[in-house]
């Protein structure tokens, strides 16, 4: 099975997961977690929730490649495709959830309003897709190429992340499912497409 098909399975596995938890989970769920404010879990969540803020990754990311690029390239190239996946699957992001314009949560707990509304600016108005899984994912897809032996760990610490999305009530599953994949394909593309010539070539165990 080649690549492609590998792709092709899993967007749309992710399309039917999200499509059927938009009719019959989303909603459940978030009423689920609602209920569970000001527990010990929901606190929890919301101190992992900052850990999918992109700054965290963007800034660390550019200065790697402005300071290293010299003198260290391999370790500037991985800081140059730690800045890029961030920022194209955070851009992307941004632009489909202006464009769908789906309500958040919270707008659902207050006027019961659910689904799209086709060209929001407003942040209650942005649910879909998003933008922490994403950037959760396209940091975990980078480091996984850097540091393969220690995969599971941070896809694990990336789906804790877009999990928490759900457990504090900023967004739907759906929502986090395809963010979660628009930041895994955002770090393929860009790693298949640039960072395997030899002017940015990656190679994990120099960078250890």
């Amino acid at each position: 099975m080649t690549e492609r098909h590998y792709w092709i399975i899993a967007v749309s596995a992710v399309c039917i997961t999200g499509t059927l938890s938009f009719f019959f989970l989303d909603v459940h769920a978030a009423l689920f977690f609602h209920d569970l404010k000001e527990t010990e879990a929901y606190r929890f969540f919301k101190f992992i929730t900052r850990q999918g803020e992109s700054q965290w990754y963007l800034i660390p990311g550019i200065l790697a490649y402005l300071l290293l690029r010299k003198k260290k390239p391999i370790i500037a190239s991985a800081g140059l495709l730690l800045f890029s996946s961030v920022a194209l699957s955070g851009l992307t992001a941004d632009l489909i959830k202006v464009i769908a314009g789906r309500a958040r949560p919270k707008l659902f707990f207050g006027e019961t309003l659910y689904g799209f509304d086709f060209l929001r600016f407003e942040h209650s108005w942005i649910s879909f897709p998003s933008g922490h899984s994403a950037t959760a994912f396209s940091v975990a897809s980078t480091l996984c190429i850097l540091f393969p032996r220690y995969r599971s760990i941070f896809l694990l610490w990336a789906a804790l992340i877009a999990l928490s999305r759900v457990v504090t009530t900023q967004h739907y599953i759906s929502d986090v499912l395809v963010g979660s994949l628009l930041g895994v394909a955002s770090t393929a593309f860009l790693y298949h497409r640039y960072f395997k010539k030899p002017s940015h070539a990656l190679i994990p165990s120099a960078i250890r």
